[in-house]
């Protein structure tokens, strides 16, 4: 009997794909966002995280009992159907490339900082951006092994100027004593001000499901899916709270607020001379790792959707070394189009809106996630402890929680972007009873 060949994602390949593809380009902007919020914003980061943990549980025990590609969509499709399933996966599609645009752009704002050309010159941030995206797609067409290695190596990079500026806070807290954090007033909290501040740190924690997404290319998905995505979130996690955390309440707000550099600018505050591009370069590799992993995503996600006759079998197509390269191709193409159609915005603006369109629709994901492991418990199809039941419940509430707390016009792109996959679902259904009726 021969041995069946090991897969190309193991284990920290898989974890370095969670880790990178949520410490992107947020973790170096964020501390400027919340800075107003003050202990607010470091409340919203314990929810949050805790909130991105109970996701990545439920997570972990969806991928251990069905260890198929497609993550979300074959999650929400055993549990409410396939018309539930193809509409969750279409939305989570759209919100990858969108997010691939929005990633592409911010690597390219920090890259101007070396070259300011990228910022004055009309049109050329887009160009400079496409190019980018395409570099990047054409790793990911290689193989699945090419990107994994990409991915360890930029996420590896990109924790090494986290480290120093966590380190850097610890010596800060140890020469001054508690007197150097900012003081606790109570009477300054509000469930508004947390409210707010936990939308803020939503985009930063997108991506606990992306080790689920390419479950075919990965070796022992059933093992290594659910330790990836568990492991992956708490350090990402550790990682945000410690670096923006300790950057919020050791720096005065009107250091930060404003700040185009928080990192630079706490770093600069307290003595450490001015690593402006030090950073911007470190942030520059940051967003490209994450661009690198969710390029990973929009490729093997139309690909597993062909694979289960929801999507043209076009997509599902793949090359010699079991790529989905037709489906990489589609969707960098859309976010080509995306890019260039909001090439006269700033980068600022052009960042803003697609993140936002990005966030909206994950939502839809996490929320029928949680709810699926619920209805698939209750009917024998999947273990259901107790201790899991509460878990997936408080998943899907924070799911809910983050709805309210992104805003009416989140929830709105989110269900517009479902819509708008309704023709395509239907077209296929008609399709497959057409080949069916004449086979």
């Amino acid at each position: 009997m021969t041995k069946p060949t090991a897969k190309p994602l193991g284990l920290w390949m898989c974890v370095a794909l969670v880790v990178g593809n949520m410490i992107g380009s947020g973790v170096f902007m964020l501390p400027a966002s919340l800075a107003p919020y003050g202990w607010n914003a470091v409340i919203a980061w314990l929810i949050t995280i805790g909130g991105a943990l109970c996701l990545a549980l439920v997570f972990a025990r969806l991928a251990h009992a069905f260890p198929r590609p497609g993550g979300p969509f074959v999650y929400t499709e055993e549990a409410f159907g396939r018309p539930a399933g193809f509409m969750v996966a279409w939305s989570y599609w759209i919100s990858v490339w969108v997010a691939n645009a929005a990633i592409a752009i911010a690597s390219v704002s920090y890259a101007s900082v070396f070259f300011p050309a990228l910022a004055k010159t009309p049109g050329l941030a887009a160009l400079v951006t496409v190019a980018v995206l395409w570099a990047v797609t054409a790793i990911n067409c290689v193989g699945a092994r090419a990107a994994g290695w990409t991915q360890l190596l930029t996420t590896i990079l990109k924790l090494m100027p986290l480290a120093a500026v966590a380190a850097l806070a610890g010596l800060i807290l140890l020469r001054k004593g508690p007197a150097a954090i900012a003081p606790f007033e109570p009477s300054a909290l509000s469930g508004g001000g947390v409210t707010a501040a936990a939308a803020l740190t939503l985009w930063a924690l997108l991506g606990v499901e992306s080790a689920t997404i390419p479950a075919e290319q990965v070796d022992r998905p059933e093992r290594n899916i659910p330790r990836a995505t568990l492991l992956g979130t708490a350090v990402a996690g550790f990682v945000y709270l410690i670096v923006s955390a300790g950057v919020l309440l050791l720096t005065p707000v009107s250091v930060l607020k404003g700040s185009n550099a928080p990192l630079v600018d706490f770093v600069a505050y307290h003595g450490g001379g001015d690593l402006r591009l030090v950073l911007a370069a470190f942030a520059a590799i940051s967003a490209l790792g994450a661009l690198n992993g969710w390029v990973l995503l929009q490729g093997e996600m139309p690909a597993a959707m062909a694979r289960e006759g929801v999507f043209p079998a076009w997509f599902g197509k793949t090359s010699a070394n079991g790529t989905p390269v037709r489906a990489h191709l589609v969707s960098s193409g859309l976010v080509t189009v995306l890019v260039l159609m909001n090439y006269a915005k700033s980068m600022a603006d052009a960042f803003t809106f697609m993140a936002l369109l990005a966030t909206a629709s994950c939502l839809f994901a996490y929320l029928s996630s949680a709810l699926a492991v619920l209805k698939l418990g209750r009917e024998g199809r999947m273990p259901l402890s107790p201790s899991l039941t509460v878990v997936a419940i408080l998943a899907a509430v924070y799911s809910v929680w983050t709805f309210y707390g992104a805003g009416w016009s989140v929830t709105f792109w989110g269900v517009a972007l479902m819509v708008a996959g309704a023709p395509i679902y239907l077209l296929m259904r008609r399709a497959r009873r057409r080949g069916a009726e004449t086979s």
